[in-house]
């Protein structure tokens, strides 16, 4: 594996940085989604309980103490209690464009990554190919194995920017997909406590 690698030629190197910051992103990014969804429906049901409690200030201090999206958009909540319900969903959606805003980070740079893989592995075919012309132009035809160099680092660095590309794609859209719920979850969570202290 580590001698096909160093055939490729010098552009593996930064097609393997690329793949290791694709999935480190898909690792932190799973983890901060799984951290989220799992604290959704605990902390939507002790904020209403303490708002049919009349218990407001509780569960201001309570999302105060959870450095998590929803709380953040339950505060806005809390701290307007007794407006209007649209003047506090308004606020709320304010603050769930950044919230989410959030969500997406450093999704746009895994697309990216998914999108030059392939073009530095194509780089890599040019380079090569260049180098099997260049053997011919300053030794004749030749032969087989002093074309091969050329031809062999072309067809590595082609075949490990796809095989960077293919998956960094599947993960960006799997990690989309995650967003796109969360959302979903975090508005329907935010209006149940929206619903509660609203006029």
């Amino acid at each position: 594996m580590l001698e096909m690698f160093y055939k490729g030629g010098p552009l593996m190197y930064p097609i393997l940085v690329c793949s290791m910051i694709a999935w480190a992103i898909f690792f932190e990014r799973l983890w901060s989604y799984h951290k989220i969804q799992k604290y959704l429906r605990p902390l939507t049901l002790d904020v209403e309980r303490l708002c049919r409690s009349d218990r407001i200030d509780e569960a201001v201090d309570l999302c105060e103490q959870t450095p998590m999206p929803l709380a953040r958009l339950l505060l806005v909540a809390l701290r307007h209690g007794g407006s209007s319900r649209s003047h506090i969903k308004t606020l709320v959606e304010e603050v769930s464009g950044r919230e989410i805003a959030a969500l997406e980070r450093y999704l746009g740079l895994l697309g990216t990554i998914a999108t030059i893989t392939p073009l530095l592995g194509l780089l890599g075919t040019v380079l090569g190919m260049i180098r099997a012309f260049t053997v011919i132009a300053t030794e004749g035809v030749g032969t087989p194995a002093t074309l091969g160099g050329g031809i062999s680092e072309a067809l590595i660095t082609t075949a490990a920017g796809l095989s960077v590309a293919v998956p960094v794609i599947l993960l960006h859209k799997y990690l989309s997909s995650r967003v796109d719920r969360l959302t979903i979850d975090l508005e329907e969570c935010s209006m149940q406590v929206v619903d509660l202290v609203g006029d």
